[in-house]
Parts: structure tokens; sequence; C-alpha cells
């Protein structure tokens, strides 16, 4: 009886051992406690570090950060603001296209206070689309080219630049740019049937242009190198040019908008063409009277029309 009592206090005692020992071991990495030979260890695990809290942006340190960004770009504007279209202009134009994206990358490496954060976004992305309006608001300089403050009035990025800045400047902070003058897109047009030109015209000859398209047009007839005439027609109308000279003419005509006197061109959406076959005007004199050429021109495709037309380049256009 007694080794039984024995033996079963044996294996009571084993138990107990066996549960105290994760009490009694504290070794990371190891399911049951020991480690490598059944030792025990009374190491403690390591703890991570804290992350340190980020220190709030000093809004008089953001201030001198605005006035850093934004003082180049400000003196690029002026000047585009101050440049006569043309050379000049583009160039100030490119200037202040790089100075915008260079005060972009300026901001976008600058901290701002919290109550700023959505404005300071706001505003570089802006300076980035007013980068891109400058440079794609260059004139061409040739004909049918828009005014460069034509282009700019229409753009997104300067609207989107004062929005950001009226967001900034309601918290304290002046972004304020000096924005370039824009021009409202202009439709000048002149009274159907106006010469553009007019030379010498002492004939008998009639011309008569309907103009069937969507657009004003001027009609320009030559010989040579010389140019004859050349007849303002509003779309939709038709003019008479009367007296014309005998001899063969070369036809082109212009489509567009807002004509521009200075630069004998419409603005925008121009197009430049000539009839391929010549226009013969002739006066002979026959029996009972005088015989003489009255020709019709429609510059709107027509079912039948036997007069086909070529696109001429906008250098070659007579003026």
């Amino acid at each position: 009886m007694s080794g039984r009592r024995t033996g079963r206090t044996a294996a009571l005692g084993a138990v107990a051992l066996v549960l105290t020992l994760p009490l009694a071991a504290c070794s990371p990495g190891r399911a049951d406690g020991e480690q490598a030979g059944g030792g025990s260890s009374n190491a403690a695990a390591p703890s991570a570090p804290s992350a340190s809290p980020t220190p709030p942006v000093d809004p008089a340190t953001y201030r001198h950060a605005l006035t850093g960004a934004l003082g180049p770009l400000d003196s690029a504007l002026r000047t585009v603001d101050g440049a006569h279209e043309g050379g000049a202009l583009n160039r100030a134009l490119d200037t202040a296209a790089l100075k915008a994206e260079a005060a972009a990358d300026a901001l976008q490496s600058t901290a701002a206070p919290d109550n700023a954060l959505a404005g300071h976004s706001q505003l570089a992305t802006a300076l980035r689309a007013l980068g891109q309006d400058l440079r794609s608001a260059r004139g061409s300089g040739g004909r049918c080219a828009t005014s460069p403050r034509v282009a700019l009035d229409t753009a997104h990025g300067p609207q989107s630049v004062r929005e950001a800045a009226r967001a900034l400047k309601a918290l304290g902070y002046d972004a304020s740019l000096r924005l370039p003058h824009t021009e409202r897109a202009r439709h000048r047009r002149l009274a159907n049937g106006t010469f553009v030109r007019d030379g010498s015209r002492a004939g008998l000859g009639r011309l008569t242009v309907n103009n069937g398209t969507s657009s004003d047009a001027v009609v320009t007839l030559t010989r040579g190198t010389r140019t004859a005439f050349a007849v303002y027609v509003r779309k939709g109308a038709k003019a008479t040019v009367r007296s014309v000279n005998s001899g063969a003419y070369t036809v082109y005509f212009t489509t567009g908008e807002d004509w521009n006197g200075g630069k004998s061109s419409f603005t925008r959406r121009c197009s430049f063409e000539k009839f391929e076959d010549k226009a013969n005007f002739r006066t002979a004199r026959v029996a009972g009277g005088t015989q003489y050429t009255v020709l019709t021109f429609t510059l709107n495709k027509v079912f039948g029309g036997n007069a086909p037309t070529s696109t001429v380049p906008p250098g070659e256009f007579p003026s």
C-alpha cells in the first residue's frame, strides 16, 4: 500500500513541477518557455522604441518659407504683365513657367502648419497648372495666332492659384501673386461686302461670292504675285464685286472668327484655301454690245460643284 502511495505522490509532484515551469521561465521566442539545453532564463523581452511626436510648424517660419518660394515667381509674373506681345512676351512667359514649377517644388519640400495643410497642397498643385498654362499661352506670332493674354483669360491655372491664395490668406498666410492681366476673346467683324484691300478696278467683270460656311470669310483675288482685291463676306451671306478687270486670277479664301485688321487675318478657327481653277474674266465686243464674264464662287461644298480647292500654308496666303 505504501509503495502505491509513493508512486502516486511522485506522479502528482511531476505534474506540479511541469505546471510551475512556465511561471519560472520567461524565455522569448520559445513556445515551451525553455532555453536550449533545458535551462531557464530570467531575461526580459526588449521593448520597441516609441516614436517621437512631430513638432508643430511655427507659423512665422512658414510665412518666411512662402515668401521665399513665391518671391521669384511674383517677379517673373510682373515681367509678363508689362511685356509687349511678340518675342518679349513669349520669353517672359517661358521664364515665368519655370519659376512657377520651381515654386511648386519648393512648397512640396516645405512643412506647413496643421491648419494650412489643405491650402498648402492646393497651392502647390495650382502652381504646376499655372506653369503649364503660361507655357501653352505662348503666341506663334503668325497668322491666326490667339493672343497669349486671351489664352490665359480662359486658363484654369491662374484661377486655381487665386483660390488657393485666398484659402491661405484666410488663415493668416500671405500667398498672393501679381498674376498678369488678361484679355477677353474678341469678336471683331467687318460689314458684309467690305473691301479689305482694293486695287484699280475698271473692267466689266462681275464676281459673286456665296458664303454658306459657319464662319466669316475674306476672299482674295491675285494676278501673279499682286493682290487685285480682297472682300469680306459674312457667314450665310453673299457679296458681289463689280468692275473686275479682264485677266486670269487665283482665288484664295480664309475663314475664321475675330478679324484682326492689323494682321489681315482671323485670330481663331482659321483655315486658308484656294480654288484650283483660275477665275478668267474676259471682255469682248460683240455685235450689238459688249460681252463680259460673270462668275459665282460658293465657299461651302455643294452637290454638283465643280471647283476643287486645296489648303494653303498660312505664310503663303496673300495679305
